[in-house]
């Protein structure tokens, strides 16, 4: 090379910057010129590797998702709603154990360099060339961050650079404390775990702060390769990575060899189920909650770690659970029995001839039949129970088994109700004057439909009677009474009218069987009308979400329960009695013999024609609950008198002894109101009793409709006589 030919003004560039120009030493040009171009290669290198790579802005903004909770009433996470599992934590709730594991394993020169690490970063090019691989990682903290948050996983080495370009933004935005925090916030654990606080929980079953170092030690040992150091998957593998964890401790100088040895003989004590979905409380109210919120909040809800805040009781909804759990499975048995017996599971059965002999085959292979029975016969169940003061949703149960199927038969189902709608049409006829002495007569009534048959209903016992009063007929349920309510004494229209003014969103159409409930409804609906009998007449909204809160605290909305007024306090009050005359003498009176529960309480049995569906709801001043029990298939009858207080009220009954018993909640009876009174009457004629009536008792009535007219029957001079207060 004749260095007297490159141009004066390059080697007075060259002079400037070197100090020399190698006249005679051509030598000296070589290095200088190789570290020269090693620099022009560098810049240019990271003028390619930075473009894509994220701006200050971005890197500014750290985000991630977060685990949104929904709490009970009482305080219990009932479910975490998440794409990534994963709850922030601050640096100052982590122990110095899984800091020091952290520091050990991953980075031990954190401190000390500034994102990228030369003495790492060449050692890896050394052990990469050499062996002919990409074994050797040079990554730091700071590194795996920007790698999790910003690129791609493949192990290149234009990935490592932008790693490395990140890794020095990252550690100019932000403190090594907060570089820190947030890669402990952020890091993925397996098993749905995101960060250290989710992995705590989902492996030992404890917050982070609560970590002891062998079991820090087990959550560092997951970072290199999630999927191949899981504890759950691979505990051997698992376990000998926790001690290589923490021998990295020992030669850091965190621990002591002996203090190492210890931790390293202890068993990891990971949790058996980490995924098990089934520790979820109430699951259909949950869910019901998420579909609500979702409209609100889109894909939010399950990424922006929102706090939301329910009105459940989990005591509550244990009890509903219990008792589903006590009395389903007899239930279900019983009326799978019923069902053998009548032969009604042979259309099931996929045979080509279903003769006799073969009939009788299969009656004697049970396992097939079990088979059968659980596949088709499945029997369901949908429970809710709400506070009546404010509409408050107390527990929830939309089916047997959440797992096994999602529809949730208290808000979705539309099943037909039977008698237990029977209180919306006396409350109409109560409500527009008649006492519930107000006497019908109990014989056969002819029913035309609406597609022009005629139906000729029937009571339960098929028994008939002379004039029964309205308190007579809904104790006993009697449907010949209820019919002849709508055909003489309250058209249909109106109680339809009065029907959705009350809530009830489905259709009901304005014909006579509308008396005995043949149309459908949802069973959230049903209770909820109920709870206006113990609120004085007013319907609150059912109320699933008290407030929600973003995941800094700030409140994003909080309930504001509607209620309207539907009838009177005075008629809320006399229904209310009759409702009681139901519990304490008629079709629900196993509440008090057989069940013992013996608080002030109405209720309401219902049963469809055909016996394919059976309630029970039911009130004291505190709780409302109903139960509907029924199969899916709404061909399959329950069964020849499998009525509400058969199948029903068996699980109301004892849940509500159960929630009392389990809550302790004071004593409490429905408050009367000033604008009714309790008179003695003659059973006879409906008058003030007197001495010589032979037969008395004591009837509400609203104090401006009451009797004032002594008994003209009995020859008696009788006045009003004074009655308590409340006759319960």
């Amino acid at each position: 090379m004749n260095l007297k030919k490159i141009p004066a003004g390059v080697r007075r560039a060259f002079w400037k910057v070197f100090g020399f120009w190698p006249e005679r030493k051509r030598w000296m040009l070589i290095p200088v010129l190789t570290v020269a171009s090693f620099l022009f290669i560098a810049a240019a290198l990271i003028l390619i590797f930075s473009r894509g790579l994220p701006s200050l802005t971005v890197l500014e903004h750290y985000d991630p998702m977060l685990a949104t909770r929904i709490y009970s009433a009482d305080g219990r996470v009932l479910k975490q709603l998440y794409m990534e599992n994963r709850q922030e934590v601050r640096l100052e709730q982590v122990p110095e154990n899984m800091i020091q594991a952290v520091l050990a394993t991953e980075d031990r020169r954190f401190f000390q360099h500034w994102g990228f690490d030369l003495r790492r970063f060449f050692k890896a090019v050394y052990v990469d060339v050499t062996t002919l691989s990409k074994r050797q990682g040079a990554g730091t903290i700071t590194g795996q961050l920007a790698r999790q948050l910003y690129l791609s996983l493949e192990k290149t080495w234009g990935r490592k650079i932008r790693e490395a370009l990140t890794a020095i933004q990252i550690e100019r935005t932000y403190s090594k404390h907060e570089i820190l925090e947030m890669y402990l916030n952020h890091m993925y654990f397996e098993n749905r775990a995101y960060g250290v606080q989710a992995a705590a929980q989902r492996y030992f079953g404890k917050n982070v702060e609560d970590l002891r170092t062998e079991e820090s030690a087990v959550l560092v040992g997951i970072l290199r390769s999630p999927a191949n150091y899981s504890p759950i998957k691979h505990p051997d593998v698992a376990l000998g990575r926790r001690n290589l964890i923490l021998s990295n401790m020992f030669n850091a100088g965190f621990l002591t060899q002996a203090e190492a040895d210890s931790l390293k003989s202890l068993p990891m004590n990971v949790l058996d189920k980490p995924d098990d979905d089934a520790d979820t409380i109430a699951p259909y109210f949950c869910e019901y909650v998420r579909q609500r919120l979702e409209a609100k909040y889109g894909v939010g809800v399950v990424t922006d770690g929102l706090s939301i805040y329910t009105t459940l009781d989990s005591r509550i909804q244990a009890c509903a659970e219990k008792a589903i759990r006590d009395k389903l499975p007899q239930l279900e048995a019983t009326v799978q029995r019923k069902l053998l017996n009548r032969r009604e599971f042979t259309e099931w059965v996929k045979a080509t001839h279903r003769d006799p002999a073969e009939m009788r085959e299969i009656l004697r292979d049970t396992t097939y039949l079990d088979s059968l029975m659980a596949a088709k016969a499945r029997l369901q169940v949908a429970m809710v129970v709400l506070d009546p003061s404010n509409g408050n949703i107390l527990a929830m149960v939309g089916g047997r088994d959440f797992a096994e199927s999602k529809f949730n038969r208290a808000v979705q189902a539309k099943r037909q109700p039977g008698s237990a709608f029977k209180p919306v049409v006396y409350t109409v006829a109560i409500d527009n004057g008649y006492p519930p002495c107000f006497e019908l007569l109990n014989q056969p009534v002819v029913v035309p439909m609406v597609d022009g048959t005629v139906w000729r209903p029937k009571n339960y016992y098929e028994d008939t009677g002379g004039p029964t009063t309205l308190r007579e007929a809904i104790k006993r349920s009697l449907n010949l009474v209820s019919i002849r309510l709508v055909q003489e004494v309250i058209p249909p229209e109106k109680v339809a009218s009065f029907a959705k003014h009350w809530g009830f969103t489905t259709p009901i159409d304005a014909y006579y069987a509308i008396a005995l409930g043949v149309f459908e409804v949802i069973p959230m609906e049903l209770v909820s009308a109920f709870t206006a009998f113990p609120n004085g007449g007013v319907v609150v909204d059912p109320t699933a979400v008290l407030r929600v809160e973003d995941k800094n605290g700030n409140l994003l909305e909080e309930a504001a329960p509607r209620s309207r007024e539907i009838f009177s306090e005075a008629t809320a009050y006399i229904m209310t009695s009759m409702l009681r005359d139901v519990v304490d003498h008629g079709t629900g009176y196993a509440t008090r013999s057989a069940y013992h529960f013996q608080r002030p309480a109405g209720g309401k049995t219902g049963t469809t024609n055909d016996f394919t569906d059976a309630w029970f709801v039911g009130f004291t001043p505190q709780i409302c609950a109903g139960v509907w029990v029924g199969f899916d298939d709404k061909r399959i009858s329950l069964g020849n008198k499998q009525s509400g207080a058969v199948v029903a009220l068996p699980i109301w009954a004892p849940f509500m002894k159960m929630v009392y018993d389990t809550l302790q909640l004071p004593e409490a009876d429905f408050k009367q109101p000033a604008d009714v009174a309790w008179v003695k009457i003659c059973e006879t004629s409906k008058k003030l009793a007197g001495e010589f009536c032979p037969a008395t008792r004591y009837e509400v009535f609203r104090k401006d409709l009451a009797p004032t007219d002594p008994c003209d029957v009995h020859r008696s001079h009788g006045s009003e006589q004074a009655a308590p207060e409340n006759v319960f």
